[in-house]
């Protein structure tokens, strides 16, 4: 059996998920990560690579919403 990293299987549960779910999940990234940018400026963020991640998620979300709209997936 294959052994999925946290990538593969956020991906996955992504291609499970709905047009709308997706969206959903855009729009709560966004303010997450607008959330970590600015607890970033004030010297309040202690795990800055959240913010990365973060950004990959976001890049993720529209990568899977863009293929479904061009019926690649």
């Amino acid at each position: 059996m294959k052994k999925l990293n946290k990538a593969q299987k956020y991906l996955e549960s992504l291609s499970d998920k709905s047009v709308e779910e997706l969206r959903t999940d855009l729009v709560t990234s966004k303010r997450e990560l607008f959330n970590l940018r600015f607890a970033n400026a004030t010297n309040q963020l202690d795990n800055t690579a959240r913010i990365r991640e973060v950004r990959k998620n976001i890049a993720r979300i529209q990568t899977v919403m863009t293929q479904r709209a061009k019926g690649l997936a």
